[in-house]
């Protein structure tokens, strides 16, 4: 740490020799000069560099190589092999291979092609990173890592929520109000049958168990919410009927609660 230090301060850096217990740092100081005070002062952070060189030369010094391991690459440090640089990669995948996985091809820097498992799940943005398949090391140690970049297409229909799939669904303002059995799609598969009970609203989420997303952590929900599909154009006997239903419909104001909290 003191090495660090002085090395960080520069030229003009000093270190002060301690007490008994640092003789060793005292007998290399006093060679460069005595300061005041009894320190010992340094031209630059390359004198301090020669002293620890020097006791790496010696069989007998006490910072010995087994501290500060030379390699046939040359001064090595505390760290060791010096672990080989990463390579980034990036790709794009539907909706569908992001959500069951899959196992793709891409095309390395150097023209190479190699195999990237796309794990059930991936979500958009996230990082796979393939260890041990980037540059070599230097110095006889690790191979540094692939790191692919995952972006995943949006779909048409479907969205993520965590490990569910959500899904807007249209029903009639009939259906909503006398209750109807709907299909709903599902992501790769055949669609589901669900039941809309009398007075559903929009905005209610009816949930299929277990048709979400499959990971090993656990498989999510297909949450179906139904939005009521309001008729843009209604002529003839339709609107004469739904006139007469506004006729015989409860007068009660449905905003009338959102009016009086909003007066707090």
């Amino acid at each position: 740490a003191e090495y660090d230090q002085i090395r960080a301060m520069g030229s003009g850096a000093r270190f002060t020799a301690g007490g008994q217990g640092a003789g060793g740092f005292e007998d290399v100081f006093s060679m460069f000069g005595q300061g005041r005070g009894g320190g010992a002062r340094f031209q630059s952070a390359d004198d301090f560099d020669d002293i620890f060189s020097m006791f790496n030369q010696q069989p007998g010094g006490r910072f010995g190589s087994g501290r500060f391991g030379q390699t046939s690459g040359g001064f090595r440090g505390f760290g060791g092999p010096t672990k080989g640089g990463d390579v980034t990669a990036r790709t794009t995948i539907d909706f569908l291979t992001a959500t069951k996985g899959e196992t793709i091809t891409l095309q390395g820097e150097d023209g190479k092609p190699f195999k990237v498992k796309i794990p059930a799940g991936v979500k958009d943005g996230q990082k796979i990173r393939l260890r041990g398949r980037g540059r070599p090391s230097p110095d006889g140690g690790e191979n540094g890592d692939i790191v692919v970049s995952v972006t995943v297409r949006p779909h048409p229909v479907f969205t993520r929520d965590g490990l569910n799939l959500r899904v807007t669904v249209p029903v009639t303002f009939t259906e909503a109000v006398l209750g109807a059995t709907i299909e709903v799609p599902t992501l790769g598969g055949d669609p589901v049958k669900l039941r809309v009970a009398p007075g559903t609203p929009s905005g209610r989420v009816l949930r299929v168990k277990g048709r979400g997303v499959a990971t090993t952590k656990g498989t999510g929900d297909l949450l179906a919410e139904v939005q009521i599909a309001v008729p843009s154009h209604l002529e003839g006997e339709a609107r004469e009927a739904l006139e007469r239903f506004h006729e015989l419909e409860p007068k009660d104001n449905p905003r009338a609660d959102l009016m009086q909290k909003a007066r707090g």
